[in-house]
This record gives C-alpha cells, sequence and structure tokens, in this order.
C-alpha cells in the first residue's frame, strides 16, 4: 500500500501525497498507517525545511476514510480500536512534525481530510474546495485525538457547530471559520502552495521550526520556565543570524544553512 502515500522531494521541500485518485483519495487504514511512518521519517530529517500534502489530482484532497473498508476493518468495538490507534498515531505524527507544513487543498476536503489538512501550519484551498465532518450521518464519533486537533485550529464552539451540524460548506466559510488560511482560484492552488512552501524554504530553517515549537508550547496554559524563556534567545548564537542580518544590511538575499 505505500504506493496509496507517496513522497516526493525536490531539494529542501518534500510533498506528501494522498494516492487513491480513482477514489477521490478517500483514506484506508493502511494508508493512515504508511501517513504516520512517512511524517516520523520526515520530522528525523535535518535537511527539509517544508513539507506539502495533498491528493492526488484535483477532484479532491480527501474525502474522508473509504466507508467500502469498514465491513472488514472497522466493524466492532475491537478493530475501531486498532483502526482508531493507526489514525491516532497519524495525526501525532503529523502534529509533532516539526518542520512547517502547507496542506495544498484541491476539491473535496472532508472528514479524516479535513482532519490531515486542518494539521498543516497554512491551508490553501480552491474557490470550489467544500469542507466538512458529516460523521453524524454515519453514527460516528470523532476521538479524542481527532477532535482536539480540531478544537485546536478552530475553537470549540466551531468545532461543535461542525460536527454537531454535519454540514457540507464552501470555502469561504471554511476561511471565515479559520480552517484554512487562504482561498484563490482554482487554477492557482498548486501555484500558490509551491511559492508559500517555498518562501518558507529560503527564510532560516531553526527559526521557522523555533516557531512552530513555541507556537504549541503556548497551547498548554501550564507557565513557562526560565529555560523555554532562554530559549526565544538561541537564534542569536546561530550561524544564520550572522547570515540574516549581514544579508539584509548588504541588501543581499541570505543564503541560510540551518545552523
Amino acid at each position: 500500500m505505500e504506493d496509496t502515500v507517496l513522497v516526493q522531494r525536490d531539494g529542501v521541500i518534500a510533498t506528501v501525497v494522498l494516492n487513491r485518485p480513482d477514489k477521490l483519495n478517500a483514506l484506508t487504514r493502511a494508508m493512515w498507517a504508511r501517513l504516520g511512518h512517512a511524517f516520523d521519517q520526515l520530522h528525523a530529517d535535518d535537511d527539509l525545511r517544508c513539507i506539502v500534502i495533498r491528493g492526488a489530482g484535483t477532484r479532491a484532497f480527501a474525502p474522508g476514510n473509504d466507508i467500502s473498508e469498514f465491513a472488514t476493518e472497522r466493524c466492532n468495538v475491537e478493530q475501531a480500536r486498532a483502526y482508531g490507534n493507526d489514525m491516532r498515531r497519524a495525526i501525532e505524527s503529523i502534529a509533532g512534525c516539526r518542520h512547517p507544513i502547507v496542506a495544498q487543498i484541491h476539491g473535496i476536503c472532508v472528514g479524516g481530510g479535513l482532519e490531515i489538512a486542518g494539521l498543516a501550519d497554512l491551508r490553501i484551498c480552491g474557490e470550489s474546495s467544500r469542507f466538512g465532518v458529516p460523521i453524524n450521518k454515519l453514527g460516528l464519533v470523532m476521538a479524542y485525538a481527532e477532535i482536539g486537533a480540531l478544537i485546536a485550529l478552530v475553537g470549540e464552539a466551531t468545532a461543535l457547530e461542525i460536527l454537531l451540524e454535519g454540514r457540507i460548506f464552501d470555502a469561504r466559510e471554511a476561511r471565515d471559520k479559520g480552517l484554512v488560511t487562504r482561498v484563490v482560484a482554482d487554477d492557482q492552488v498548486e501555484a500558490e502552495a509551491r511559492a508559500a512552501a517555498q518562501r518558507i524554504a529560503d527564510g532560516a530553517p531553526l527559526v521557522a521550526r523555533w516557531h512552530k515549537k513555541f507556537a504549541r508550547r503556548l497551547r498548554d496554559p501550564t507557565p513557562l520556565g526560565d529555560a523555554e524563556y532562554d530559549e526565544g534567545f538561541a537564534c542569536f548564537g546561530t550561524e544564520d543570524f550572522q547570515i540574516g542580518y549581514r544579508a539584509f544590511l548588504a541588501r543581499q538575499p541570505p543564503a541560510f544553512k540551518g545552523a
């Protein structure tokens, strides 16, 4: 099943592709497991600067989990627990990835697809994209790991609105809810996502990782310790800081090394 989740590399940018275009990239249990493994490997890559995640083709990011698999993989509590553990591990791997992630959203982004896209740091979609989590119509509950990520993104009230109504809504409403960062013309989604990834990759990679780490830490109400406050000044000891401010004064583009 490795070909249903592809990892492509272009220099310091990696692209993760949900690759079941004949099924609109509907997710299987094996795909969730593969997705978690892929992000674990990308997390460990020191040379990487940005990850783009997308669905194959332009009809869908992903419509959620493949319901046709439920009869054999998710039809009772025991199976659902095993299936859910694979989903949780994938969600934790994506959420814990230290590199910036850009979701390139074409078309349908529903259910598990929305959960995955929502874990990205930037989410760029087309004007005709559609969003929602209609699992109340399937008698399914969104488990703790999944709902936690949704609440972190849009807040409890909006998360409950999405889950309790289970309706599908358009890109403009998704942007208003904070589900997406940017809405562009359908034929510009790939170009805009790539441009965003390149802007991230052109910046200082250690700084991007620190910003992501600090933002995640501030979700925790526990008071910051002295060592955490001090980490906010660690960038001044990096070679990239020397490169960055000297390039600025010389009016030249910086060539960061990630050191």
